[in-house]
Formats: structure tokens, C-alpha cells, sequence
């Protein structure tokens, strides 16, 4: 028995303390709350395919423990990442056989499925098609995105939200409590400032919360009453710095930078400056960044100030030159600059009014006198006359593309 214990001991918290019924589920009642389609397809066993799409520690997983719980069917969880296409056709081959031997539905759950390319995906079609199995999936990615078309038509998509500071407080509070599962048997006291700490450096995900806490209270320091007293100092050397939910190429990555380029162009210093540090704290690629204030600087600033497009460029030369941290400074003093320099977007709209006849018209002849008489036959057909015509081709005569 004390073998037993000492191994339950070596999963790590975040593991032992994930709900296995509703009661101790906290967050996402929109999806989840009494009367909620997907709580009741669960508690009453009518599943279907679903994709579970929400960030890091919001739920996902548990949500598929709790269902394996509570189905009477086959229920298989794997990860996008551990399984080959071999072997997911040789595990939806085995459901449809048990489907057909014992009546016995099959549910899949994959983590990740994000991970999977478009092949992998579409293995799983003829199956979910023919209810052979049910497909549950998870991705912190927009499935719209992600997931091939006639896969996500054939599954639900329910949207989990990040938690709150009091959901995740609430997780912690439980932890300390729980006797079975959780710190309930350790002596353990935590200041209120430390337990506030905790939840909100834990980017709302419960997972990295529960880790903190776990590391914060095997480092606590005892007491004269032989009690762990857990204070703010504590938390702060475990949890050093947040970690930043980003991922280069998922949705977060075009968020950020959508809502970058959409704050200098309100002249919103301050969000722009926020969403830049935002990404700088997050790892992006400065050059991306300072690449996109160079488009910015032409598509959005134009000629309504010209020196937009030198102050960006130099600033990509300068992160060239002195590399971060300290060229942070010189993107913050551009991304600035920007967002308070006058507007026009005349160049762009030229330019795409300009490409547009292109399409339409395609290779509309030249006008004979910008042509160069390169010989006496050319010369005599016109090449290089001078002419009162204008330069455009005789189709688009009068056409204004540049308007400020």
C-alpha cells in the first residue's frame, strides 16, 4: 500500500486534481452548464462528433476523461503527435469491425488535431460519415483554419474560453484542500497575496497554475509549528516570468499582429505599443515585425508623409545592426511615430485600382510614341512620335488612379 501511494505521489498535481465529473468541473458553463447540448450528450450518452476549440488549460482534455467516464462506448484517446497514419487506420478498421461484431460504438478522441495534415485528416472521413466512429477533437488552433472542410461540416464545434482569474483561483483553492487527490494532507498555509499571484501569472491556464503551486509548496519553507508557509516571494522565484500563450504560425500570431497594424492605423498609440510588447515578450521575430511597419508605412501612411517609409526602413536596419533587447526601442519609437503620422491610403488605392484594369483590360497595346524607335521601319510606323494623346493605352484614356 505504501508502494501504491508513493507512486500515485509522482503524478504531477495538475494530473491527480483533474475532474472527473461535472461537480468538480469550474469554467466554460456556456458549453458545459446544466441544460448545455454538449452536457447533456454527454450525461445521457448521445454523442456525436465534436472538435473541442479553446487555449491551453481551458478544459479540453478533461472534458474527454470525463466523457470516457460516463460512455458505454469504446472510448481510445490519442495524441496528433504519438500516432502515425498506419495506425490510426488500423484503429478505426478495429471500431468499424466492433461496430459490426458487437454492436459497440467507438469514440476517438485526438488531441491536437491541428497537428495532423490533410491526408491524416481525411482517414477519419468515410468512418465519422458511416457512424462507425464518434470523433472528438481538440485544438488551441481555429479549426476553420486547420481542419479540412468536409471533416469540420461533419462535427460540432464547441469554443472554450480562457479562465478567469477566479475560476483558476478556485482550482488552487480545491488543490490545497483536497485530501485525496491534492496538498489537503500537507500542512500548507498560503497568503492571500501569494494565492492572487498565482492565479493571475498562470496566463489562465489551469495546468500551469497547478504546476506553480505544486513546485511552491515542496520549496516552502516550515515554520516553528512545522507548518509550510507559502508568501508571494515564493511564488514569484517559482513562476519568474509568464508564459506567454503564442504560437508563430497559429491564430494568435495573425491576432496579435492584426491588432498591431489596426491600432497604429486608428492612431492608438498605446494599444499599438501594447500589442508590440505583447509579441516582443512572446518570442515573434522582430524583422517580422519591423517588416510589417514597413508596409504599413507605404499601404496606410503613403505620401500624406513620405518620411513614414524612411523612418520603418531604418528602423529594420537598426534591428539589423544592434539586435535585441536594445533595438525593442527603436520598433517602439517607429510603431509611435506611425500612429501619429497623417493618413492616406492613395498610394495603395492607385495601386489596386491600377492592377484591376490589368486583369480586365490584360496586354493593352502600348501608345506608339512611348515606344522606342530602335529602327528605321519602327520609325516610320510611329515609334516615338510625339503625341498629345497622353500615356495611358487609348482604352483607359482620362483614367485617374492616384486621387488624394
Amino acid at each position: 500500500m505504501k508502494l501504491f501511494k508513493e507512486k500515485e505521489n509522482e503524478i504531477p498535481l495538475a494530473e491527480r486534481m483533474r475532474p472527473k465529473d461535472f461537480s468538480d468541473f469550474v469554467g466554460q458553463k456556456h458549453i458545459v452548464g446544466k441544460g448545455k447540448i454538449l452536457r447533456q450528450a454527454i450525461e445521457n450518452d448521445k454523442l456525436f462528433s465534436m472538435i473541442f476549440w479553446g487555449p491551453p488549460g481551458s478544459g479540453k482534455t478533461t472534458l474527454a476523461k470525463i466523457i470516457a467516464q460516463k460512455t458505454n462506448s469504446h472510448f481510445i484517446y490519442f495524441s496528433a503527435v504519438d500516432v502515425s497514419s498506419k495506425e490510426i487506420k488500423k484503429i478505426v478498421q478495429e471500431a468499424k469491425t466492433r461496430l459490426k461484431a458487437y454492436g459497440q460504438k467507438t469514440i476517438l478522441f485526438l488531441d491536437e488535431i491541428h497537428r495532423f495534415n490533410k491526408a491524416q485528416q481525411a482517414i477519419f472521413l468515410p468512418y465519422v460519415e458511416d457512424g462507425s466512429i464518434i470523433l472528438i477533437a481538440s485544438t488551441t488552433e481555429n479549426p476553420s483554419f486547420e481542419v479540412i472542410s468536409p471533416l469540420l461540416s461533419r462535427c460540432k464545434v464547441f469554443v472554450l474560453k480562457s479562465l478567469t482569474k477566479d475560476e483558476i483561483r478556485k482550482i488552487l483553492i480545491r488543490a490545497l484542500k483536497d485530501k485525496e487527490n491534492g496538498l489537503g494532507n500537507e500542512k500548507i498555509e498560503i497568503e492571500e497575496k501569494a494565492l492572487d499571484y498565482l492565479a493571475e501569472s498562470a496566463n489562465n491556464d489551469a495546468r500551469i497554475a497547478l504546476n506553480n503551486l505544486e513546485i511552491a509548496a515542496k520549496i516552502a519553507p516550515l515554520n516553528k509549528k512545522g507548518i509550510k508557509i507559502i508568501d508571494r516571494k515564493i511564488v514569484e522565484e517559482v513562476v519568474q516570468k509568464k508564459i506567454l500563450f503564442y504560437d508563430k504560425k497559429g491564430e494568435e500570431h495573425y491576432n496579435l499582429i492584426s491588432a498591431f497594424i489596426k491600432s497604429l492605423r486608428r492612431s492608438d498609440v498605446d494599444a499599438a505599443l501594447y500589442y508590440l510588447a505583447r509579441m516582443l515578450e512572446a518570442g515573434e521575430d522582430p524583422e517580422f515585425i519591423a517588416r510589417r511597419m514597413i508596409i504599413f508605412a507605404s499601404e496606410d501612411i503613403g505620401n500624406a508623409n513620405p518620411t513614414a517609409l524612411v523612418v520603418a526602413t531604418s528602423a529594420f536596419l537598426a534591428l539589423q545592426f544592434v539586435g535585441l533587447p536594445e533595438a525593442e526601442l527603436n520598433l517602439a519609437q517607429t510603431a509611435i511615430y506611425l500612429a501619429k503620422s497623417a493618413k492616406s491610403r492613395a498610394v495603395a488605392n492607385a495601386l489596386f485600382s491600377a492592377k484591376e484594369d490589368v486583369k480586365k483590360y490584360g496586354n493593352l497595346p502600348v501608345p506608339l510614341h512611348l515606344r522606342n524607335p530602335e529602327t528605321k521601319l519602327m520609325k516610320e510606323l510611329g515609334y516615338g512620335k510625339k503625341e498629345n494623346e497622353g500615356n495611358l493605352p487609348k482604352k483607359l484614356k482620362g483614367r485617374k488612379y492616384y486621387r488624394v
